[in-house]
Order: structure tokens, then C-alpha cells, then sequence
């Protein structure tokens, strides 16, 4: 089949729903959870804030829209390689550079619910996903991969979803050697269902934030806070993550859509 009869296939399974379209987005508010900093450092992302500037009224009688107080990193987002020091130096590697046709591709969903339901601090490793791709297939160059903790379920209670206490948060998130694997298959990026593409202790880890070092030194990409992956099969979905094009972005909040074969 050719390429043109590809894409016209898949435009008519689109209209007869046949192949679905998942939003895997939390919705964006003020009661959004956000990303809290240690307190010596000296800001915080606020939280997003929505403003009205009309609605069919006398500021404004024919038209209703908004205005925002937004963090680049807040909701489900995108974290561009200029985000960590270590993707500094890439000048495609920000919001408004990068290779655009690198955020639609395969996705491969990696499920960690029922370990990460028994304990918030479960680490993914390389050792666990070589056993998932024995029984689901190899991981692709180009791919997505992104790790499956139904933590989307928490993101009505922003405390439940930062999980944090004295010790700091408690959250799922990948190994160092998880994330050093995953790079040498060339993914295009990892995501993840919390509020950062790191598990919550890995500060302590070497390195610490091994999904932000890692991944951004090979000028790869980050998800955050997706939902609704318990919606995906482990393979044969397409998932699309675009920010929009802020000007030296460091990332931005999207709408991550997956297409699935119903």
C-alpha cells in the first residue's frame, strides 16, 4: 500500500471510529496539581490561574475568551531538551526548534499499576523492560515509551498526587540504567503519570534526576502528568505530543492524544 493510500485509510477509520482517538490529558485548571520546588530555591511555578476578559457582555457582547496564568511545565506537558542543563547546548531543543515530526510516533506502554499500587516508591529498571519487550516485542528507534502507573487517578487531590512528606515525594519513576537502556534503543522520549518524568526520590540517585539527565543530554523528550494510559494496548498505538511553539520554550502543557485501533 502506498503512502498516500496509508494515510487515506487511516483518515477513514478516523470517521467511522474505528481506530479511537484517546486523549491522554488531564484537564488544565486551577486545581491542577503543580510541581512545589524545596523551599531554598527561590520560585515556584504558580498555579494556573484563568481570567475572563468577555463573555457576550458589555467588555466584550458578541465573544467569550481568557486569559492565563500559565507555567510552561503545568498539567500534562512537554519537557524540551533546553530544560535541564545537560540539553543546553542543542539549539533544536526548545519548543520552537525541535524536529516537530519526532513527537508522533509508536508508543509503547510499559504497566506498572499494580507495582506502583503497592508501593508509591516502585522503580522501573532495564531488567523489567527487557521482560516486557520479551513478551510484547523490542522497543523501536524513534518510539515513545512511556510507563503506566494510574496515577492520573490522584490528580483530583493535589496532595495525594505530590505524595510528599518529610523525606520528600513518593512517586514511581525510572532507574538510571532503566532510562540509559531505553536511550540506547534511540527513543524519542519517556513519559510518565506523574507530576515529573522522574520517580519522586531521585534526587538521591547517581545521577539524581535521571530521567532530566539522561534523556536531555541525548536530546530527547520528557512527558508529565498523562492520563487515561489504562486506555492503551502495550503496543500498536500512535501517540501525538506537540507543545506549541513558545519562542525558547523550555516546554509547554499539551494536549497528548494516542490513536487506537478499537
Amino acid at each position: 500500500m502506498s503512502a498516500s493510500a496509508t494515510l487515506a485509510d487511516l483518515g477513514a477509520k478516523l470517521l467511522t471510529g474505528e481506530i479511537e482517538v484517546v486523549d491522554c490529558s488531564g484537564r488544565l485548571g486551577p486545581d491542577t496539581p503543580i510541581l512545589q520546588l524545596p523551599e531554598d530555591f527561590a520560585k515556584n511555578t504558580p498555579k494556573i490561574e484563568i481570567h475572563k476578559i468577555s463573555e457576550y457582555d458589555s467588555d466584550g457582547p458578541f465573544f467569550a475568551w481568557n486569559w492565563l496564568v500559565l507555567g510552561e511545565h503545568s498539567g500534562t506537558h512537554f519537557d524540551a531538551p533546553h530544560h535541564w542543563i545537560t540539553g543546553k547546548d542543542y539549539e533544536d531543543g526548545y519548543t520552537d526548534t525541535l524536529n516537530i515530526q519526532r513527537v508522533v510516533a509508536p508508543v509503547n506502554v510499559i504497566d506498572c499499576s499494580k507495582e506502583s499500587a503497592e508501593n508509591p516508591d516502585f522503580l522501573l529498571t532495564a531488567d523489567h523492560v527487557k521482560a516486557w519487550e520479551a513478551e510484547h516485542g523490542e522497543i523501536g528507534e524513534g518510539e515513545w515509551v512511556v510507563m503506566r502507573t494510574d496515577w492520573d487517578k490522584r490528580a483530583h487531590d493535589e496532595a495525594l498526587f505530590l505524595n510528599a512528606d518529610e523525606t520528600g515525594p513518593h512517586s514511581p519513576g525510572p532507574t538510571p540504567d532503566c532510562v540509559e537502556y531505553l536511550l540506547s534503543k534511540k527513543i524519542v522520549g519517556w513519559g510518565s503519570q506523574c507530576i515529573g518524568t522522574d520517580a519522586g526520590q531521585a534526587g538521591g540517585m547517581t545521577p539524581p534526576f535521571p530521567a532530566h539527565n539522561l534523556l536531555h543530554r541525548d536530546n530527547c523528550f520528557g512527558l508529565a502528568s498523562l492520563a487515561n494510559l489504562d486506555k492503551l494496548p502495550a503496543k500498536g498505538a500512535i501517540m501525538v505530543c506537540a507543545p506549541l511553539k513558545i519562542a525558547r520554550g523550555t516546554g509547554s502543557p499539551i494536549r497528548a492524544l494516542a490513536l487506537v485501533a478499537k
